[in-house]
């Protein structure tokens, strides 16, 4: 059984520099100043590689990927 992953944002600590939406497309969106908009929570798994590195290459440690609870 796996677990669901979820991405969330630590929106005090994001400076905008929105290298996450440029690596993670599929789930994160960019507003007008380049804040991330996530528009979808879930992590696919076939996505699962891909957020993790999105998650290691934030500059500013803002984005997560975090155990579903349930």
């Amino acid at each position: 059984m796996t677990s669901t992953k979820t991405l969330r944002v630590d929106r005090i600590a994001c400076t905008g520099q929105g290298l996450c939406g440029e690596l993670l497309p599929e789930l994160i969106g960019l507003d007008e100043w380049g804040y991330p908009v996530i528009k979808d929570q879930a992590v696919p798994d076939h996505l699962r590689a891909h957020a993790r590195r999105a998650v290691a290459a934030c500059p500013r440690l803002a984005l997560h990927a975090d155990d579903a609870p349930g």
